[in-house]
């Protein structure tokens, strides 16, 4: 059920009217959980009953490990729980890339290789809700938290409907208190999550959809276009993920806040980020987080040599890759990320101290400079992460770089360049409000509601326009 269709507007009414009319506690608790397993069973029903049992198993473990004084079990108790849900993400997603893995090494070491291919289903989402469960299970390890005891609490974190398949990664510290705290209705929250819900769907039809046509072409035959396109359709891919996937957070976020529940956000302005470590705490920050303290922190962090460091960065960073996809694409892209990061971490400590280097890279000529390198060292990467195979990236990076000519871009040119003056503005307008918060919210108390009502219709009604017929799937589904 796609978050943009009728389908889902219906559905969710049908949720909140039911919702805000039973009592306060259980009834309203176990409600969203029939919700969410009737969201994830449209899809598949079979893998939403997998999900439901890999949950109550992890309810179990985690209750026998708290119960559990013998630090030597509560250990065996965490490293099943980790082989039970990395088992079967490693099952249903890679399973099949280690294999033509396997047979690609063979074949070119001259051996002959026949190995089956596994007929799997991939779970939408499995890779969200497998770092949700190992989030709970560790921090239950570490006594961060307690195990929850109610089952219908649990397995509500996991299968909560608007971050269920594609985000943003919810914490159990930050969602579980949520569960048992009164909800009111509250008008000022239900603006808020009708408006994400409004922002949302314009930023997926209105935008994500319409550079589609632009990336697609460039992407599928990338030997006939010239540079020129390349670049073009390689921006167009950047505008197109970031806004399909942010846009599918922030309804997520409204769908959320409607049912008294908050998530947390996972985009913050990435665009106007200074460099690609401050990028990474705009971009997907739900994962970049995780990443962070679960795999970034026990490596050691950043405490150690800066050889130390560095492995650790290209070590999560090409981890982050695979978990986007089952491809060496996707590792090489992760690689590369972390190869940028290991860059800016060197420049960085190679200017510290270097008081007119830093005042030029302050200064608002620096600033704009190093956001435009920002931003262009992602798109880069994002010709990695976008293309077929490696073959198909070192055709477009051969041909970017050496001016090739080729065929233009197919689509007239004129509806990118809008696009991107859109969000370029867009993004400047929000580093304003965040920096004038109080001026903005005297603002909107200034505003009559119809008023506002007016302008949330009619970003609705442009959404609808511009988007196309037929809606594309979110491209963050496949993770």
């Amino acid at each position: 059920m796609l978050f943009c269709t009728l389908q889902y507007v219906l559905f969710l009414s049908l949720i909140l009217a039911v919702y805000w009319t039973l009592p306060e506690g259980r009834w309203r608790v176990w409600l969203l959980l029939v919700a969410s397993f009737d969201f994830y069973r449209r899809w598949n029903e079979w893998l939403a009953v997998l999900i439901a049992a890999t949950t109550i198993l992890d309810w179990l473990l985690a209750l026998a490990m708290q119960r559990c004084h013998s630090s030597r079990w509560r250990r065996f108790i965490l490293v099943f729980s980790l082989c039970v849900n990395l088992g079967l993400l490693i099952a249903f997603k890679y399973a099949n890339f280690l294999i033509d893995s396997l047979r690609d090494a063979l074949q070119h070491a001259g051996a002959e290789a026949s190995l089956p291919v596994l007929a799997v289903i991939l779970p939408i989402g499995i890779s969200f809700y497998t770092f949700e469960a190992i989030n709970y299970m560790v921090d239950v390890y570490r006594r961060k938290i307690p195990a929850e005891r109610d089952l219908g609490h649990f397995m509500l974190f996991i299968l909560f409907f608007p971050h269920l398949v594609a985000g943003p990664i919810v914490r159990a510290k930050d969602f579980l208190p949520q569960i048992k705290r009164p909800k009111r209705w509250h008008w000022p929250r239900v603006g808020l999550g009708l408006w994400l819900i409004v922002l949302g769907t314009f930023k997926k039809l209105a935008i994500a959809d319409r550079m589609a046509p632009f990336a697609d072409p460039i992407f599928a035959e990338p030997g006939v276009y010239s540079a020129l396109a390349i670049a073009q359709g390689a921006i167009a891919f950047a505008l197109q993920v970031y806004c399909d996937f942010s846009g599918y957070s922030d309804i997520a976020l409204g769908s959320a806040y409607l049912l008294g529940y908050k998530l947390a956000i996972n985009f913050r302005l990435p665009f106007l980020a200074v460099n690609m470590a401050d990028f990474w705490r705009r971009w997907h920050i739900s994962l970049s987080t995780w990443l962070r303290d679960y795999l970034f922190i026990p490596l050691g962090g950043s405490r150690g040599s800066r050889w130390r460091v560095c492995r650790n960065l290209l070590i999560v960073m090409t981890i982050g890759g695979l978990w986007h996809g089952a491809t060496w694409n996707c590792v090489l892209w992760g690689f590369a990320i972390g190869v940028l990061l290991v860059v800016h971490k060197l420049f960085a400590d190679a200017c510290r101290g270097r008081e007119r280097v830093n005042a030029l890279l302050q200064s608002p000529l620096g600033t704009a400079g190093r956001v435009l390198f920002t931003f262009a060292s992602f798109v880069m990467t994002l010709i990695i992460f976008r293309t077929m195979s490696l073959s198909d990236t070192g055709v477009m990076f051969a041909r970017l770089f050496s001016g090739s000519a080729g065929a233009a871009m197919p689509m007239p040119v004129a509806g990118l360049y809008a696009t991107i003056a859109t969000v370029f503005f867009a993004h400047l307008l929000g580093a304003w409000l965040v920096k004038h918060p109080l001026a903005v919210c005297r603002f909107m108390v200034r505003i009559p509601p119809p008023a506002i009502g007016v302008a949330t219709a009619s970003v609705l009604q442009a959404a609808l326009l511009l988007g196309p017929a037929v809606s594309k799937s979110f491209i963050y589904f496949q993770f």
